[in-house]
Order: C-alpha cells, then sequence, then structure tokens
C-alpha cells in the first residue's frame, strides 16, 4: 500500500475509521451475551457509561463496551459455566486489544464471557480498520480463529 499527503501530513493509505461506534443497548446486550433488560439495568447503576444521541437513545462507547465486556467476562470466569452455543463457530463480540508489530500483529475479541486472540498479519488489521471498540466476529476453525469486521 502507499501513502497520502493528508494536512501536509504523509498517512498511510488504508482504510481508517473515523469515530468511534457506539452501541445501543440492545446491541451492547447482544455482544456481552446477556439479555437487554440486564445490560439496562447495568447502564442504570452506572456500571458502564450511558450519552445520548440526537433522538436521546442511549448508547454506550465502544471502548467503554470493550472495556466492561473484559470486566464481565472476568466476573464470569468465576460463576458457574453456562452453556453457549455458536452457529458455524462464530462468536460476535468487541475488539478488546490490538497490539501490532512489524509484521504480525495479535488482537482480542471478548464475545460474552469468552475472550478469544488471534494472530494475524499487521496487513489484515489495517485493511480491517480493526480497533478496540469495534464490534467484530472471530471464526474458529481447528485451532485458528480468523476475524470478521461486522
Amino acid at each position: 500500500m502507499g501513502n497520502r499527503l493528508e494536512n501536509g501530513k504523509c498517512e498511510p493509505d488504508w482504510p481508517s475509521v473515523s469515530r468511534m461506534q457506539s452501541y445501543t443497548i440492545g446491541q451492547a446486550a447482544r455482544l456481552l451475551g446477556v439479555s437487554p433488560d440486564t445490560a439496562r439495568r447495568w447502564a442504570d447503576a452506572g456500571r458502564v457509561a450511558t450519552h445520548r444521541d440526537e433522538t436521546g437513545r442511549r448508547l454506550i462507547d465502544g471502548r467503554a463496551l470493550a472495556a466492561f465486556s473484559i470486566e464481565v467476562g472476568q466476573g464470569a470466569a468465576g460463576e458457574e459455566e453456562t452453556p453457549y452455543t455458536s452457529a458455524r463457530n462464530a462468536f460476535p463480540g468487541i475488539v478488546t486489544a490490538v497490539k501490532l508489530g512489524d509484521v504480525a500483529a495479535q488482537v482480542e475479541i471478548q464475545a460474552g464471557p469468552h475472550r478469544l486472540v488471534s494472530l494475524l498479519t499487521r496487513e489484515a488489521v489495517e485493511e480491517l480498520g480493526l480497533e478496540v471498540g469495534m464490534q467484530a466476529t472471530a471464526r474458529v476453525k481447528s485451532t485458528s480463529v480468523h476475524i470478521d469486521r461486522t
């Protein structure tokens, strides 16, 4: 990939995300693997910060949801395991960490109580525009975890 000149600076020529994604209470509940009522109670109790959009809907910032999903996932590890299933080994969740090396990258996704880690190329992460707080789906086949941006 090449570079482009933007505001007098040379910037990489891969897709970028211009604003952080926010999630509705219902979307957050699905990503956390809980009911919308549970997610709403957590927001009402101040466990996760919300803000309102121009239409008055309550939203959760992607980075705040990523941090909260780690907290929820760690808390679930000590509780009795709830059986979870996934169609075609797909784990929709939220990106909680992206570590870039010169060639390789590591991406972590919290999918309900499941923490999934994938090693992939830096180029793939950059092409997908993966960032902490984004929604993504980890697809597992044998010992490989593939990431789909959703």
